[in-house]
């Protein structure tokens, strides 16, 4: 008799790779968390240890086993996803010869400048959707080809990180629909795109390129190595998930079978997505945001990412603690946290604009400008620290409304995740920005959610991913809690002068980071610390 009982999400991320036990219908039993490491240097490298990243994977799982009982034999099928972007090259043998540039490093960015400028251009952002910037691989590669020419000569295949982690679990070289067509395809075929790799300047490269395996349909065993290194059964089917944007989008309720529906997940970046069919994706002129094929037949996600979202919360906080600290009263971001939602109570609305580009990348949605810089608008003697938290917060609503537009019509619904969420007076704020009732997920780790229910469908639990949403996701998602009309129409209002300012400084953002590296004509920094990704602000929920 088959006792299997059990699905496992792994979702890697930047700084915590997390195993997650599910029961079949999508109740969560068990988390492990793995603490994971990346470095960064000059010129904005930004790298992770690739085998480093693997062993902290398979120790997540042994975690996994320690908090559920008989995990190998209960285990009917494991999924993985991982962060996105980045470029994790192996050589013929399938090793790693060489770190990982990730989704944070900056070193393409003068490549991306000068692709951008070519005649192709619009051609590839027609065929992927997808605007490019430094963090992708088709931008990281091009980088190489020209730089770094030694590292492509040695690699046999170019991966991402699930892909990596793919390899080790299975030993297939695969990656999947969602990254493969953002990066180098088309989102309509869900297939290469040799037009698109000529605009990166990679023909000579296209061997790189792995397979292209959807894990909803697809599934290969677990190896014996893997088996020994995780505690797993060797043969327990292996399902390689899409992306963890997508695969938190899909846990936290961007498709449930309605139209006008979006999700945003506000934790240090903010990531707004919205499911579309594929044939109704709306291009915007300039040629940013995301377009990410989702796990079901024909449905897309079209992405908008503001590089911080709730970093900008962290800085003010961080400033009031430093304050209270030197005037002797012991405090830290930790206590402060707490007393967003009385600030907010205590201060009137939309007397201030704050653009939130406080992250030292600038801003890459719905805009790409590295020099992007954060700025409070309308400051008198009158105002009080409450009325700055306001502002910070009403920022991320402008912040996101400028992404929601980038995308088409605005959203009827808005299905929000991240720590950010759990605060009533933040989710009225955001809800009233786009004049769109709110619903929060109780789903605490959607990402792995995400992956897990895509083992799900491939093991045959389920025969479409519908049906899927249906048991894992919908139940989850809390009561409607409509946009206030008052604050709706002043919002409204406030977005018009927040775009009128946001356009105006883009020359001034750019003199001044000139005048503060002067040593760096191409400065354009992408470096986000430890202490960044473990930020207090994200009020112990959101996704690391």
């Amino acid at each position: 008799m088959n006792s299997a009982d059990i699905l496992i999400g792994i979702d890697a991320g930047t700084s915590v790779i997390k195993s997650v036990a599910f029961d079949t219908r999508g109740r969560q039993i068990a988390v492990a968390s793995v603490r994971n490491e990346y470095r960064t240097g000059a010129g904005g490298m930004a790298t992770q240890d690739m085998v480093r990243t693997w062993c902290d994977c398979a120790q997540s799982l042994r975690v996994l086993a320690e908090k559920v009982p008989g995990l190998a034999e209960r285990t009917l099928a494991v999924s993985v996803t991982a962060q996105g972007d980045g470029t994790w090259l192996v050589d013929a043998e399938n090793r790693a010869f060489t770190d990982a540039w990730i989704w944070l490093d900056a070193r393409a960015a003068p490549t991306v400048r000068d692709l951008n400028g070519s005649y192709l251009s619009r051609k590839r952002f027609e065929a992927t959707g997808t605007g490019l910037n430094a963090c992708q691989q088709g931008s990281q590669l091009a980088h190489m080809a020209k730089h770094e020419p030694a590292l492509l000569a040695r690699a046999d295949c170019a991966m991402h990180c699930k892909d990596w982690l793919y390899l080790n679990l299975t030993g297939v070289r695969a990656t999947d629909p969602s990254e493969a067509c953002f990066t180098f395809g088309n989102f309509r075929t869900r297939r290469y795109e040799d037009s698109v790799i000529e605009a990166l300047g990679l023909t000579a490269h296209r061997s790189l390129l792995p397979d292209i395996v959807d894990g909803s349909q697809v599934a290969h065993p677990l190896s014996v190595e893997a088996a020994r290194m995780t505690g797993l059964k060797a043969g327990t089917p292996v399902s390689l998930a899409y992306v963890d944007m997508v695969m938190t989008a899909l846990g936290a309720g961007v498709h449930t079978g309605e139209e006008g529906v979006a999700c945003s997940v506000i934790g240090s970046t903010g990531v707004h997505m919205r499911s579309v069919a594929a044939d109704r994706v709306y291009l915007n002129p300039e040629g940013t945001g995301y377009v990410i094929a989702l796990p079901i037949p024909g449905r897309v996600t079209q992405v908008q990412s503001n590089m911080a979202a709730t970093l900008n919360l962290d800085w003010l906080l961080n400033l009031a603690a430093d304050l209270l600290t030197s005037a002797g009263l012991t405090s830290n971001l930790s206590d402060l946290v707490p007393k967003v939602d009385q600030w907010l109570a205590q201060s009137p609305t939309g007397q201030l604009l704050y653009h939130p580009y406080i992250s030292e990348a600038g801003e890459r949605g719905p805009f790409v400008d590295a020099h992007a810089r954060a700025s409070f608008v309308g400051l008198s003697y009158q105002h009080r620290f409450p009325d700055l938290v306001r502002a910070v917060v009403e920022g991320l609503g402008m912040a996101m409304r400028d992404c929601y537009n980038a995308m088409g019509p605005l959203p009827n619904e808005l299905r929000l995740s991240g720590g950010a969420a759990r605060s009533p007076q933040i989710r009225a704020i955001l809800a009233a920005s786009l004049g769109a009732s709110v619903r929060v997920s109780a789903r605490e780790e959607a990402g792995a959610a995400g992956a897990a229910m895509m083992a799900a469908v491939a093991n045959g639990i389920y025969d479409s991913m519908d049906a899927c949403i249906a048991d894992w996701v919908s139940p989850l998602l809390g009561d409607v809690e409509a946009a206030k009309a008052e604050l709706t129409s002043r919002y409204s209002d406030l977005f018009t002068e927040y775009r009128e300012v946001r356009e105006s400084l883009s020359g001034v953002w750019g003199r001044l980071v000139s005048q503060q590296h002067p040593s760096s004509s191409e400065y354009s920094k992408s470096q986000v610390s430890d202490s960044d990704q473990r930020s207090a602000s994200e009020l112990k929920g959101a996704k690391e």
